[in-house]
């Protein structure tokens, strides 16, 4: 037996091994040096008993962002067990399997275990010094010669708030907009239009809430395996009778929970919505007094409802007209009904459109803003929300600020530097002021002609921060990008794909990164509740934590000083809690201002006095506050904000957790008012209609300024709620009832997109080419996000003839994200040991292959997937679906010899999103990876 399968055993038994064979080796040593007359017959001695050293720490799953607690168990620094942790009002003992085997990041076989090189095509051991010269060299090298955006920065969405927040902060600092995450090509869709049309692009009730719901519609969105927890809400709620509709091109394990079940051909989502939308309008199901007093621009929707016939809708979508209605009436007839949604809807090349329509669907029906309905987003990674929120976007500063003039002045000043010397930074102030280059593209700003790149030069090096590139697609393109580049850094707890798939001899380095169970920290779960993260183990091996990192990066290169600024290290580490209370200092916007590392500290220690179903503590020293003080926690920790649990409710007064929706977008538009009307407002607000956001101007035409101290008023002069940076402002609107940020209607029309009005476009490469001159797509861009982007002109080929089959992917239970770590984990790799793509009984016949056996999988892009047959009826006719969490072979081969030595995960196979074709949402640049076409080949 091996030392690696002992210790995988029980963490218990790696001591014990380690012991027992030191005291054999030395008992055996010391026997052959002893005069026989010496030894006599042992006597026992009294025991000493061990003094047990046992600690729990408190800790977070790390895997999908319903935020289940996990408690794990520590012997003299060893994990030795991890407990249910049923004090958790989220997942109340509950874990899916992934949850259940984290412990598996306390041993980590596969994991990097000291910083490497590639030298002649083999990776070398290096030491952290070479390692931050040699990158660092390069770096002001590269630099020097082509200026600061050559740099690609890729951070993770697996960062906890405070690395994601100090990443960005570091990229400012380094001079560039290039910086993005895993958001962008999951939920970034989702955020725009979410934030357009309500005010803020997050989830707007939680998990716990759909205890309330009386009907839920889950369209594009698998829980039963992609946030398995989360259905233990859901299935809570059925048993006290809410009805459940699922929409999905394949019958999913959820889809066997539905009372109905909607198969829908991918890619007409908004057709099918408005389909709803035409039989509630028709049967006047729609909540008028909601409608008149809290929305603009449902008129706008009518008009193009209107169009949508039963007929209509079914010719588009597949979907049979009776099924549409009674996913209407159930809707309509049983509220407060919810809509949940995932990457279903949002990775298309309308995916901000999806999300408007389902967003409007929910104002008709007045279902946000109350228990048991909401718009329901569930995130993919643990903290994809709060990266977001605050970490690395090319397009805002943290907390949403933009990357305008005044954002940039507002962080100069909080991070305590000049803002003259940030700019300076910069390539230009113009660049300064752009928004960066998408993860999802990084590779066409290597490849593409300079001319077209709207930024003075290609890229030239990427860092890969803890993100797998097969989550991404096109992967041919983005190899021969690798290919290109100076030089490429990988910085992960796990190798990723990113190493074995590049085809380079020289040039890329693997840096080791401590898992979030190495580090403490907060993290924020899709419902915006916010949790605190102890450390559980000191990082393996050579690892080092992330933040640790960018400061050494930082030091190396010239701005350790100005990014650490008023943040205390200690051993070369920034101290975690000194960046949240940065983060309190800066981010008004969202409300992160209120969640103190202490506060959050307490909810976690004191988890079981918070209520399952309400969030809200009954008891104890957090009673009044909702768990994890969900964002917006407006204020300093001082005013003791409790949290908002639902967005946008108006039975609540703002100081209790309630909120109108925000008024983002002036008081008119076109005559029309934007404010909210009459009558309609948070319970105790002192004014009684739609208001604008607040600022000093407004202060003081209410008579509201004397009520800030001195200290105060000098702070919030000439600023707004936002850039107060006292907090007075908003303590003293708070005070009166009041939303920071005003009270708006909603919008339904939004007027600065390229659909005001979402508006059924096909997909660009589909079969129902019938269709493509009736419900075209956007014309070709030439500069979006830096880069020329192609919408007609790849729609106008025909690729269904040779190509006939539609082509969609998922998720499993079993791996998450690109999946090298849960593909590393023996406990989940012996669940699902090969890719597969899951093939309709009548299609495979056509080929021949059986199941299990294997074929290819070939798109118009000339990608091969070697895959793995699952012959079922759980995908109909016409339509193959695989799941996105593999990597490590390409096109047929298997690439484990490119891993460095023990480094490749122990289930390895097709990525899917090799073969994606290209496609790019019209304001975000998600990827599209929902609906494209392909042919079967028997291997």
């Amino acid at each position: 037996m091996t030392l690696v399968r002992t210790t995988r055993d029980s963490g218990l038994k790696r001591r014990r091994f380690l012991v027992g064979a030191g005291v054999t080796a030395g008992a055996g040593a010391l026997a052959r040096h002893l005069p026989l007359n010496v030894i006599r017959p042992a006597t026992a001695a009294d025991p000493v008993p061990a003094k047990p050293n046992v600690e729990v720490k408190h800790t977070v799953c790390s895997h999908c962002s319903v935020g289940c607690s996990v408690e794990a168990v520590v012997s003299n620094g060893v994990w030795i067990r991890q407990e249910a942790a049923f004090d958790s009002p989220i997942n109340m003992g509950a874990h899916c399997a992934k949850g259940a085997s984290v412990r598996e990041h306390g041993f980590g076989e596969h994991r990097l275990r000291y910083p490497m090189k590639l030298v002649n095509g083999k990776y070398e051991r290096i030491t952290w010094d070479q390692a931050i010269n040699e990158i660092g060299d390069r770096l002001l090298k590269l630099r020097e010669q082509s200026g600061p955006d050559a740099l690609m920065v890729i951070g993770s969405s697996k960062h906890n708030n405070e690395q994601s927040y100090l990443l960005r902060k570091w990229a400012s600092l380094w001079g560039s907009n290039n910086c993005d995450h895993q958001a962008r090509i999951c939920h970034s869709t989702t955020v725009a239009g979410v934030a357009q049309t309500y005010g803020y692009g997050a989830m707007t009730n939680s998990f716990n809430d759909l205890h309330y719901s009386k009907a839920v519609l889950f369209i594009g969105s698998n829980p039963a395996e992609a946030h398995p927890i989360s259905m233990l809400h859901f299935l809570h709620a059925k048993e006290l009778g809410a009805k459940m509709i699922v929409v999905d091109p394949r019958f999913t394990r959820t889809a066997r929970f539905a009372h109905h079940y909607v198969r829908i051909r991918p890619g007409t989502d908004i057709a099918f919505v408005w389909g709803l939308l035409w039989h509630i309008f028709n049967n006047g199901w729609e909540d008028k007094e909601y409608i008149a007093a809290r929305t603009f621009g449902m008129d706008d929707v009518r008009k193009e409802v209107a169009k949508w016939t039963p007929d209509k809708v079914s010719d588009v979508t597949g979907v049979p007209e009776v099924s549409v209605r009674m996913a209407a009436e159930m809707l309509a007839t049983n509220r407060p009904s919810s809509v949940v949604w995932c990457m279903g809807i949002t990775q298309h090349h309308v995916g901000t459109a999806n999300v408007r329509a389902l967003s409007i669907l929910q104002l008709a029906l007045g279902n946000i803003g109350v228990q048991g309905g909401g718009a329901n987003i569930y995130r993919g990674h643990d903290n994809v929300q709060g990266a977001t929120d605050v970490g690395p976007n090319g397009d805002s500063l943290p907390g949403y600020y933009g990357i305008a003039e005044g954002a940039w002045k507002h962080f100069a000043s909080v991070w305590g530097v000049d803002y003259d010397w940030i700019k300076s930074r910069f390539g230009s102030k113009e660049l300064m002021e752009k928004p960066g280059i998408t993860v999802s593209r990084w590779f066409d700003a290597v490849l593409e002609d300079n001319q077209y790149v709207d930024q003075p030069t290609n890229l030239r090096a990427v860092f890969y921060w803890g993100h797998a590139p097969n989550s991404q697609t096109r992967l041919p393109d983005m190899k021969a990008a690798m290919q290109k580049l100076d030089f490429m850094v990988v910085i992960d707890p796990y190798p990723s794909m990113t190493a074995a798939m590049h085809g380079r001899t020289d040039g890329v380095y693997l840096l080791p990164a401590a898992s979030q169970f190495e580090t403490q920290g907060s993290v924020t779960a899709s419902n915006r509740s916010i949790q605190w993260r102890e450390r559980v183990i000191q990082p393996l091996f050579e690892c080092k934590t992330d933040h640790e990192i960018m400061y050494l990066f930082a030091r190396k290169l010239g701005f350790g000083e100005q990014l650490v600024k008023n943040i205390k290290v200690v051993n070369n580490e920034p101290v975690i809690e000194d960046i949240l209370r940065e983060i309190n200092r800066s981010c008004w916007t969202i409300g992160y201002t209120g969640c103190s590392p202490e506060r959050l500290k307490l909810h976690m220690e004191h988890k079981r006095d918070f209520n399952p179903t309400t969030m809200r503590a009954e008891s104890g020293p957090c009673k009044g506050d909702y768990y994890g003080l969900p964002w917006p926690c407006w204020g300093t920790p001082e005013m003791k904000h409790p949290g908002t649990p639902i967005l946008y409710d108006l039975h609540k007064s703002v100081a209790e957790g309630g909120l109108p929706f925000r008024a983002n977008w002036g008081v008119e538009h076109n005559g029309e008012p934007l404010l909210a009307a009459d009558g309609s407002f948070t319970k105790d607000s002192e004014i009684d209609t739609g208001y604008p956001e607040f600022d000093h101007v407004f202060l003081k035409k209410l008579g509201w300024w004397s009520e800030l101290t001195p200290e105060e008023q000098a702070q919030a002069e000439g600023k707004n709620w936002k850039t107060d940076l006292s907090g007075g402002i908003i303590r003293v609107v708070i005070s009166h009832g009041c939303a920071p940020f005003g009270n708006a209607r909603a919008r339904c029309n939004v007027w600065n997109f390229p659909d005001p009005v979402p508006t059924h476009r096909e997909p660009l490469v589909t079969p129902r080419r019938d269709l493509v001159a009736k419900y075209p797509t956007y014309d070709d861009k030439a500069a979006f996000w830096r880069l020329p982007t192609l919408y007609k002109s790849v729609q106008d080929v025909d690729f269904s003839k040779d190509y006939p089959l539609i082509m969609t992917s998922g998720r499993l239970v079993e791996y998450e994200g690109g999946g090298e770590e849960t593909r590393s984990n023996p406990w989940l790799a012996e669940l699902q040991q090969n890719m597969f793509c899951e093939v309709n009984p009548e299609d495979a016949a056509q080929i021949g292959v059986k199941l299990g056996e294997f074929m290819w999988v070939e798109t118009p892009t000339g990608a091969r997937l070697k895959l793995m047959a699952m012959v079922t009826p759980r995908v109909p006719v016409g339509l193959v679906w695989m799941p996105f969490h593999f990597g490590g072979w390409w096109m047929g081969e298997d690439l484990e010899k490119h891993y460095p030595e023990g480094g490749a995960p122990a289930v390895r196979g097709e990525a899917v999103n090799t073969g994606w074709t290209y496609g790019y949402d019209a304001v975000t640049m998600m990827q599209e990876t929902k609906v494209s076409l392909c042919r079967l080949v028997r291997a």
